[in-house]
């Protein structure tokens, strides 16, 4: 009996592992940006598109020293690619499931999942991002 409701325990914490699982592949990102080159990036409130990630990188600068990367594509349907209109916030135009750049959270829409998010690393002039530790 008691390995049963082990069994039954261990399926149902796997379909919870199902459900958390973000919807956007994990791809390789690891790249240097030089900041004394990358004007948008200058001023706080500052955003910049590259390529990379699943379906390309937004970088938006917070604050002096605190940069926010995430991949671009839409976590309510992974073929579709955020834009930013009206900074902070970013948007798919397909769905309409919007996303504050700062932390990647859902502001509206249907989308469940945050942005998927990349790490920064400030080494003055150049800006890391990576998805490694």
């Amino acid at each position: 009996m008691i390995i049963i409701i082990i069994v039954a325990g261990v399926a149902l914490l796997s379909e919870c592992d199902k459900d958390m699982k973000h919807p956007v592949p994990d791809v390789h990102v690891d790249f240097r940006i030089d900041l004394q080159i990358t004007y948008k990036l200058n001023t706080i409130g500052g955003w910049e598109y590259f390529t990379g990630g699943y379906r390309g990188i937004v970088i938006y600068r917070a604050s002096e020293d605190e940069f926010s990367a995430f991949d671009r594509a839409c976590t309510h349907n992974i073929y579709n690619s955020i834009v930013v209109n009206d900074p902070p916030i970013a948007e798919c135009e397909e769905c309409g499931s919007s996303y504050l750049l700062i932390d990647g959270s859902v502001v509206n829409g249907p989308a469940k999942h945050q942005l998927k998010q990349y790490r920064t690393i400030l080494d003055y002039p150049y800006l890391y991002v990576r998805n490694y530790y």
